[in-house]
């Protein structure tokens, strides 16, 4: 992180990476919020429907791509631990393997898609089958957009775009750690 480049952010300038990137990710984590807002409160007006519909997904995909999403944010960290070393291929190899688990992710959700809709179940098949894909939609493209972020930074490897796009990564899963046991656990 380079002094000149967060004069003047305040209590931000203080965090890793880019102080913009906390900025989104404030932002993100707020809509968030307010989806799992919604969420609850169309589960609390049509429980049945939810607890019915919440039967058809399989916690145990939902489980792997947990794993798989921590998993990858742990390689996000020691991607900074290695940077900090001055061990720039190790960092990229770490970002790579992040990637790796990341793109692991989507295809399991893919499939998860695939068979559900297979199944005829689709966005407005019911109110828990609409926030499903609304939400786990959109946390899926937040994942691509971290990949993204993920792929630039092997490509332009500095300690303020590593710590900005792990900080990005990390909040792709503390967003997952929130939806998993919302839509496939909780009864």
């Amino acid at each position: 992180m380079t002094e000149h480049s967060n004069a003047g952010w305040g209590p931000l300038s203080s965090l890793p990476g880019n102080p913009l990137m906390w900025v989104l990710i404030l932002g993100e984590l707020i809509v968030f919020s307010a989806f799992f807002a919604f969420y609850g409160v169309a589960r609390a007006g049509d429980p049945e429907t939810f607890r019915a519909s919440q039967q058809l997904l399989d916690p145990v995909a939902g489980g792997i791509n947990t794993m798989v999403l921590l998993t990858s944010g742990l390689f996000a960290a020691l991607s900074i631990e290695a940077l900090a070393r001055g061990a720039v291929k190790r960092c990229r190899q770490w970002l790579l393997a992040a990637m790796g688990l990341g793109v692991v992710f989507c295809i399991v959700k893919i499939l998860e898609y695939r068979d559900k809709i297979g199944q005829g179940l689709m966005l407005e098949t019911d109110t828990f089958f609409t926030f499903y894909y609304l939400l786990t939609g959109f946390h899926f493209a937040h994942v691509i957009f971290g990949l993204i972020l993920l792929a630039l930074v092997v490509r332009f490897t500095s300690m303020e775009n590593v710590e900005t796009a792990a900080a990005f990564w990390h909040m792709v899963d503390l967003v997952w750690i929130f939806l998993y046991p919302l839509l496939y656990l909780l009864r």
